[in-house]
């Protein structure tokens, strides 16, 4: 099994046992961090009075919003994130997605698998294009081809219940059937 290193290479592991299905996303001790600009100084007024004022001054502080996760994940295996707000569910998921890298450790995820992910639903939809534009763009960064894309379009067009608007632009969508055509999307790619 080939697998698209994500961050720093790690040490080899059996990715299965002898009946078990084989590992498809795998973490290492990750762990993200973000800095967070206090008092920034947006004007030379402000950066003056820094230079006299100590509680004027721009720092850094370090946000943690992961510290070293391990987990492996199966082929066929459904995975959820349960925690409060700013626990960091949505960074995991990004990391495993590919939208972002880790401060420390390790994400490997197989060669070709397809993740599906569910965040910020609709996220990267054009609001010039219509429904039917953004379904077709949003399959293909997900690696589906324009058959596959064909193939699954019906699916989505029912799924959302959007059949009505699909030729409509986005940006005239509510907050719902945007998060609704989002979601038909991410369900019906069918993801390993």
């Amino acid at each position: 099994i080939g697998f698209l290193r994500m961050s720093k290479p790690m040490s080899p592991q059996p990715l299965a046992a002898p009946g078990e299905a084989p590992v498809v996303v795998r973490l290492d001790q990750v762990s993200k961090c973000f800095t967070l600009w206090r008092n920034q100084s947006h004007s030379i007024k402000e950066r003056f009075l820094a230079l006299t004022d100590r509680s004027r001054r721009e720092y850094a502080e370090a946000l943690w919003a992961l510290r070293q996760v391990s987990l492996s994940i199966r082929a066929g295996e459904a995975v959820a994130f349960v925690g409060r707000n700013g626990s960091g569910k949505s960074t995991l998921l990004k990391l495993i997605a590919g939208i972002s890298v880790p401060t420390r450790g390790h994400v490997l995820v197989k060669r070709r698998a397809r993740i599906g992910t569910m965040i910020e639903l609709g996220i990267g939809f054009h609001g010039e294009l219509s429904a039917r534009e953004n379904v077709y763009l949003n399959a293909a960064i997900h690696g589906l081809s324009r058959e596959a894309i064909d193939a699954i379009y019906p699916a989505v067009v029912e799924y959302s219940g959007l059949e009505n608007f699909m030729e409509q632009p986005v940006k005239n969508f509510s907050s719902g059937m945007h998060m609704r055509l989002g979601f038909a999307v991410a369900v019906n790619m069918e993801p390993d």
